[in-house]
C-alpha cells in the first residue's frame, strides 16, 4: 500500500512539473510572439520616422533653393535690372487653336535714350547687334547687349525689334519697292541702303541707320529662330529628307533667310566678322500649362533643336568667311535644369540667365579678336 501511494505521489509530481513546463513555453511563446509584434511595430514607426525626416530634408532643401533664387532676383532688381522698360516691344508668346502667335510689336517711347547722343568714350570695337527681343527686350545695364558692351568695352549699336523673325513670313515679300518685313533680311537691306530707314520709325533701327558708319563695325551678331520656330509658319529649310523640296522661297525659310543675309552683310562689308546665335533651349507654357520644350515641342517643322542646328550648318558654311558660330541651344549654360534661374518665362531671360548668354558671346568674340590674350 505505502509503495503504491508513493509511486502515485512520484507519478502527480511529474505530471505538475510537466504541466509547470508546459505553462512555462505556453508563456515563452506568447510572449516571444508579443515582442515580434512589437518589434515590427518599431521597425515600422522607425521607417516611417525615417521617411517623414527625409520628406522634410527634401521640402527645407527646396525652400532654401526657392531663399536663393528670390534672393538673386531681388539682388538683381535692386540693381534696376529685372523690370523692361515699358516702351521696349512686347513678346506675347501664346499658341492659338490657328496659330502660334509671335511678338506684338509697338513703337519705342519717345523718352527712350536717343542713340544720337555723344559718347566720348575710347572703345576697342563697334558691334552691331540684330535679333528679336532677346536682345531687345532690356536695353538696361542688366540687358544681354549693355553686358556685351561692358565686357568688351565695345561700342553696341542694338538694332534688334522684339517679335521679329530671321525669315519672311508668308504675307511679307522680297520686293525693295514696296517693302514690309521689320525682320533680318529688313534690318540688312536697310543697313545695304536698299530700303529707307523711315520704314522702321519709332523703333531703335530708325536713329541707328541715320548715325552709324556700318563701314567700321568690327562684329555683327544675329541672334534669330525662336519666333521663326514659335510661328509654325517658316519652314527650317526648304530641303527635306529623303532629297524632297518645299515649294517655297529661300527667304521664306529661317535657314535661307540667314544665308541670305551673311551673304549681303560680306559682300558689302568684308572686313566685319559675324557671330551667328542658335536659338536658345526655350520652354513652351499655355497659361501655366508646361506644353512641351526645345526638343519635344514641334509646330509642324520640327523642334527648336533642329533650328539651332540649322543655324550651326548655316555657319559651318561660311566659315572661311568668317562667321563664327555660337550654339546657345547646347552651350549657353540654359537647359532644363537652369530654367527655372536663367528663363522667366519659358522663353526671356531673367537677369541672371542674360548676363551668362552675352558673357559667353563676349567670350568667344574676344578669343576671335585677340587670339593671343
Amino acid at each position: 500500500m505505502r509503495s503504491e501511494r508513493k509511486g502515485r505521489q512520484n507519478i502527480n509530481t511529474m505530471l505538475l512539473i510537466l504541466i509547470g513546463f508546459c505553462i512555462l513555453a505556453i508563456i515563452e511563446i506568447i510572449y516571444g510572439q508579443v515582442q515580434i509584434r512589437v518589434e515590427k511595430e518599431r521597425l515600422a514607426l522607425e521607417e516611417q520616422n525615417s521617411r517623414t525626416v527625409q520628406e522634410l530634408k527634401e521640402e527645407w532643401q527646396r525652400l532654401q533653393e526657392e531663399a536663393d533664387v528670390t534672393t538673386s532676383r531681388e539682388e538683381q532688381a535692386s540693381a534696376g535690372s529685372v523690370e523692361k522698360p515699358a516702351e521696349t516691344p512686347v513678346k506675347v508668346m501664346e499658341k492659338t487653336e490657328d496659330t502660334q502667335k509671335t511678338q506684338e510689336e509697338k513703337p519705342a517711347d519717345e523718352t527712350k535714350p536717343s542713340v544720337t547722343e555723344e559718347d566720348e568714350r575710347n572703345y576697342s570695337m563697334q558691334i552691331v547687334i540684330l535679333g528679336d527681343s532677346i536682345m531687345d527686350g532690356d536695353r538696361t545695364e542688366s540687358g544681354a547687349a549693355d553686358i556685351i558692351s561692358q565686357q568688351l568695352n565695345a561700342k553696341v549699336y542694338n538694332m534688334s525689334i522684339g517679335g521679329t523673325t530671321a525669315a519672311l513670313t508668308p504675307n511679307e515679300r522680297y520686293d525693295y519697292n514696296d517693302w514690309n518685313s521689320s525682320g533680318l533680311l529688313g534690318v540688312v537691306n536697310a543697313i545695304r541702303g536698299n530700303i529707307s530707314a523711315d520704314f522702321f520709325s519709332g523703333y531703335a533701327p530708325e536713329e541707328i541707320l541715320k548715325t552709324c558708319d556700318f563701314s567700321k563695325t568690327d562684329y555683327f551678331i544675329i541672334e534669330y529662330g525662336v519666333n521663326d520656330f514659335l510661328t509654325g509658319k517658316i519652314p527650317n529649310s526648304r530641303y527635306l529628307e529623303g532629297g524632297d523640296t518645299l515649294p517655297v522661297d529661300s527667304m521664306h525659310t529661317y535657314t535661307g533667310a540667314l544665308d541670305g543675309a551673311i551673304r549681303d552683310l560680306k559682300s558689302s562689308f568684308p572686313n566685319a566678322q559675324i557671330l551667328l546665335a542658335a536659338p536658345h533651349y526655350c520652354q513652351i507654357f499655355s497659361g501655366k500649362t508646361f506644353i512641351g520644350d526645345g526638343y519635344s515641342l514641334d509646330y509642324g517643322y520640327g523642334p527648336l533643336i533642329n533650328f539651332a542646328r540649322g543655324a550651326g550648318y548655316v555657319a559651318e558654311q561660311h566659315k572661311e568667311d568668317g562667321v563664327i558660330f555660337f550654339n546657345a541651344f547646347e552651350d549657353s549654360g540654359i537647359d532644363a535644369g537652369t530654367a527655372d534661374k536663367y528663363l522667366e518665362d519659358g522663353v526671356h531671360m531673367t537677369p541672371l540667365g542674360a548676363r551668362v548668354y552675352a558673357e559667353k558671346i563676349a567670350s568667344i568674340i574676344r578669343k576671335d579678336y585677340a587670339p593671343e590674350e
